[in-house]
């Protein structure tokens, strides 16, 4: 019989808030050809030239708003996340983030030496990105190479459209939204309109018209766009809400390549003008709290919407450790997950 177990990766975070941890992180996400798609001497210009200069203080000053006495909350909620997930299944389950520690290598190391020769990977992120879901396969399939090729790796396909997913996030919302907001924002992390297109198999389909997301096409299967649109409805639709009481945008752009909009940052500070004024947010492309949430969303989105004229900003806690999106996965884990990728569901 075979013995299985279960790899959990996330994106990562810096090790502390020292500019140089942050400085050490930011290049080894930003070298990464899944994030930055350029070949790699024009990547290593713009990086070490253009972005590190510059930006790990910034960051470091952003992170420094959020940390926390134990560290990193991302690696906090992953953690207790794993945890969770370990007292709901027979079998090992170990953390590993893309970019910083834990490592791949050290999750797939724990894995072999507790005997197991089939992993099921799940990467902890609803919806298709090559800089987020493919990079973190290619990298522990990488691993498994090299530490024992006998190793057989299942993976968790995206379940943005999976309804206990969906149950999980609406019952997130429905816990923490006021009721007296007016608006329910889906702030979303996003993409270069590049990578999109990129990731069309089709090569004539994603972003080729205004509405190629609603469109029936085998691109829908490696688009972030339509993935977290579909996301969005099917939460709002769950939640009973009128075409006019929800919204989706994108954070955390970075460079001058046109990205996916509208943007986050802009519709915060023109929301009011429009008679928005109580304002919920919700950022279901991440499944637990981290810089971008914290802080971009909760600390200066915020004082961007207040100062604009808004009243109130209500951040939608991530899924994080909660009892029912662990059930959720345990779900996956106990029974039909190996169903699920077989059926390519």
């Amino acid at each position: 019989m075979r013995q299985r177990g279960i790899l959990l990766v996330n994106l990562g975070s810096p090790a502390s808030t020292s500019v140089t941890d942050v400085r050490r992180y930011l290049s080894e996400f930003l070298m990464d050809p899944y994030v930055i798609d350029s070949p790699w001497l024009v990547r290593k210009i713009v990086v070490s030239g253009f972005i590190l200069p510059f930006r790990p203080k910034r960051s470091a000053q952003a992170y420094e708003r959020i940390w926390e006495p134990t560290g990193s909350p991302l690696l906090r909620h992953s953690e207790a996340f794993r945890s969770a997930l370990a007292q709901r299944v027979s079998i090992p389950v170990e953390l590993a983030m893309r970019y910083g520690k834990p490592t791949i290598s050290s999750g797939v190391t724990s894995l072999i030496a507790a005997g197991v020769d089939e992993l099921l990977l799940i990467p902890m992120y609803p919806h298709h990105a090559d800089s987020t879901r493919t990079t973190s396969i290619e990298a522990v399939e990488r691993e498994i190479s090299r530490q024992n090729p006998r190793v057989d790796v299942i993976t968790l396909p995206p379940f943005y459209n999976e309804p206990r997913y969906i149950d999980a996030l609406e019952h997130s919302i429905t816990t923490s939204a006021p009721p007296d907001s007016q608006l329910l924002l889906f702030s979303y992390h996003g993409l270069p309109e590049r990578h999109i297109t990129k990731a069309d198999p089709t090569g004539n389909h994603c972003l080729k018209s205004a509405d190629c997301c609603a469109r029936a096409s085998p691109a829908h299967a490696t688009c972030y766009r339509h993935q977290v649109l579909e996301t969005s409805r099917a939460v709002a639709t769950r939640l009973g809400l009128t075409s006019n009481q929800w919204r989706v945008s994108f954070q955390s752009r970075l460079g001058r390549l046109p990205w996916l909009q509208p943007y986050t940052d802009q519709l915060l500070q023109t929301l009011p003008g429009e008679g928005i004024t109580r304002l919920t947010v919700v950022c279901p492309a991440f499944v637990a709290d981290n810089l971008e949430t914290l802080e971009e969303i909760g600390i200066t989105g915020r004082e961007q919407f207040l100062e604009a004229g808004g009243e109130t900003l209500t951040l939608v806690p991530c899924l994080n450790d909660d009892a029912r999106w662990v059930d959720v996965v345990a779900g996956w884990c106990n029974s039909d997950l190996a169903t699920r990728v077989a059926h390519g569901s």
